[in-house]
């Protein structure tokens, strides 16, 4: 089954959260940790871009922007 758009996003926010933890004490550990939530970001890419015949691009920069600057919730 192919990854939603909101499993991208998660996957996404894991592989930043990752990369924070690696930034803040520089280790193989957390290294692994960050590039294992990347390989699996990615993997997840490619599977729901090739799902719904998008650009790979498009959806990997849709799911970086949904979690970089995500849009205020309505109230």
């Amino acid at each position: 089954m192919a990854h939603t758009f909101e499993d991208l996003v998660k996957l996404e926010r894991l592989a930043e959260e990752a990369h924070a933890a690696y930034t803040a004490d520089v280790g193989a550990d957390t290294r692994a940790v960050w590039l294992a939530a990347a390989d699996a970001f990615q993997a997840a890419v490619v599977e729901h871009a090739t799902a719904e015949g998008k650009s790979q691009y498009e959806v990997e920069m849709a799911a970086k922007k949904a979690v970089r600057h995500p849009e205020p919730e309505a109230a």
